[in-house]
């Protein structure tokens, strides 16, 4: 007996989201007689068993092929029979291309636009990096709460991760610069002053040695510094006061020196050294506008090169 029939029924599928959104899913459809072996119900599939399928669209999927089977199931109840349909269906891509990734990837390219930015501007580029971090953790929050809620990784968690680890290295690139450039700067200034005092410090000794009064002490600190440029002798303005610091000096010779004492008098005084010392002091902690940091320069390079090579690792694995 032949007994033709038609429902309409919906099925739920199992998926493996391990290539999500990259991904192709297999679901089946399986018919089985539940109480009735073979003994008593055949089935088969006709020359045609499925039709309209070619014209069938999906908003996500695309059917690529599909097969059918006739095998018989051996339990311990008799032998039944199982009719399977199987379907194998492609994920279109098109709306997680401008969804997901191509946002994702503008907001990559725009954090590199800070490496262009004067690295003194801080709230510029402080500002754009936060904002890329705070955009790529909304993506991220959105495409998350669309999905169910599963333990494995998939293929677009690793690519926003990636994203979100470029985005944040870019912010961190910046506060390496910073402190490179202003910590750097602090450093030299501090070390320039620090010897502009040391000098300052051994041409008072120097001063009060040769303002003593007991000839004794004054003969002993020209002996025993003989060799050196602290052995000067300064006129009073230039010992006591700095009112004349700019103004060029020419120490006058007195008459009745020896040659080693002329020879003292026409070296050039440290105080002047002293001088340039705390000049250059002062000039380097101006920061030159137009100097570019050197880590800028090489995140201009690395950066995109970094992120070409993961797209192309990235789309090449899951694609091909």
């Amino acid at each position: 007996m032949f007994k033709p029939f038609r429902f309409t029924t919906t099925l739920a599928c199992m998926m493996d989201l391990h290539y999500y959104p990259l991904d192709s899913q297999n679901c089946t459809v399986e018919i089985e007689s539940y109480g009735y072996t073979v003994a008593d119900v055949v089935m088969y599939w006709t020359d045609t068993p499925v039709v309209g399928v070619e014209d069938t669209e999906l908003p996500q999927f695309s059917i690529m092929k599909y097969e059918t089977t006739n095998r018989m199931e051996k339990l311990a109840t008799g032998t039944y029979q199982r009719l399977s349909l199987s379907f194998e269906l492609k994920r279109n891509i098109g709306y997680f291309i401008f969804q997901t990734y191509l946002p994702s990837i503008l907001i990559v390219m725009l954090s590199w636009v800070s490496f262009w930015i004067n690295h003194e501007a801080t709230s510029a580029r402080v500002a754009l990096g936060i904002t890329t971090v705070l955009t790529m953790t909304t993506i991220s929050t959105g495409v998350r709460s669309s999905l169910p809620r599963i333990s494995y990784v998939k293929a677009i968690d690793i690519y926003l991760v990636m994203c979100f680890v470029f985005v944040f290295a870019a912010l961190l690139e910046y506060a390496a610069v910073n402190y490179t450039y202003w910590g750097a700067r602090a450093k030299k200034k501090t070390k320039k002053e620090n010897k502009a005092n040391d000098t300052n410090e051994e041409i008072i000794e120097l001063q009060d040695v040769r303002m003593s009064p007991i000839p004794c002490l004054r003969k002993r600190k020209s002996l025993s510094n003989a060799t050196s440029e602290t052995e000067a002798i300064f006129p009073p303005s230039l010992r006591m006061s700095n009112l004349s610091l700019r103004a060029p000096y020419s120490p006058r010779i007195p008459a009745g020196l020896g040659r080693r004492s002329r020879m003292e008098y026409n070296r050039r005084p440290r105080v002047i050294q002293a001088l340039k010392r705390r000049a250059n002091a002062l000039r380097a902690s101006v920061p030159r506008i137009k100097d570019v940091n050197k880590i800028d320069k090489y995140s201009r390079v690395i950066f995109p090169v970094s992120y070409l090579i993961f797209n192309a690792i990235y789309w090449c694995f899951y694609l091909f």
